[in-house]
């Protein structure tokens, strides 16, 4: 494992970890009554050598396919539901990946799995896996009728103070990243949050008034088709 990422992967391994992620997202959602459990691979890259971020950090990241019928035009990490041949999160995660963009599981090093979080309207059960990849090889739409692009993104973007702020709608606020003209909201972009903060890459950046939702979403590449 990469040394740079050994803290991240200590604090998401410990007890109580969806909390952080719960109170990033700013609210509180119950469990579906009928869950449906998925997976999310939050997969790095990076100098292996290192003990501090490296300056080639990166983190893979996927744009859901607009005309989609659930999460249309989202910014996402690669997963999905767990399937019955899964033998949990982790196996449901790397096999998404490399059904989505091309990712072999064997390249991909596993180090936290986080504790189930209720995410969206349904509240269905999701359970986000720490990865790393040295060499991730080359990554691509696998499946372009889920996803329109896929690749990753450099973390000193991410955490540049000029690419974050918050959007809001409707009571609900909660972070954001502007990552080549789409939009990085709601969970994925929680988990985020979370992680650049825990991992101790933060830097410090302007918490100004919140984005209305819709007005980010319309002057982005994102297309998604939520119609609120």
């Amino acid at each position: 494992m990469a040394q740079w990422l050994d803290g991240l992967a200590g604090v998401l391994s410990a007890p109580g970890n969806a909390k952080l992620v719960n109170k990033m997202q700013g609210h509180m959602r119950l469990a579906s009554r009928k869950p449906r459990r998925s997976a999310v691979l939050m997969c790095f890259t990076g100098d292996a050598q290192a003990r501090e971020l490296p300056q080639d950090a990166r983190i893979l990241l996927t744009h859901r396919t607009p005309t989609l019928r659930n999460h249309s035009g989202q910014m996402a990490f690669p997963g999905g539901r767990l399937e019955p041949d899964d033998a949990g999160p982790v196996d449901a995660a790397l096999r998404e990946a490399h059904e989505e963009t091309g990712l072999e599981p064997s390249r991909v090093e596993t180090l936290a799995v986080l504790e189930s979080i209720a995410v969206g309207p349904s509240g269905h059960p999701v359970n986000p896996v720490l990865a790393y990849a040295e060499d991730p090889g080359d990554v691509w739409c696998a499946s372009p009728e889920e996803n329109d692009d896929v690749f990753f993104v450099d973390l000193a973007h991410l955490i540049d103070p000029d690419n974050r702020f918050r959007v809001a709608r409707l009571g609900w606020s909660g972070p954001a990243f502007d990552v080549g003209g789409y939009v990085v909201w709601g969970f994925t972009a929680s988990l985020l949050a979370v992680m650049i903060r825990e991992a101790g890459w933060e830097e410090p950046w302007e918490h100004k008034d919140a984005v209305d939702l819709r007005k980010a979403l319309r002057a982005s590449r994102n297309g998604e088709g939520h119609g609120f």
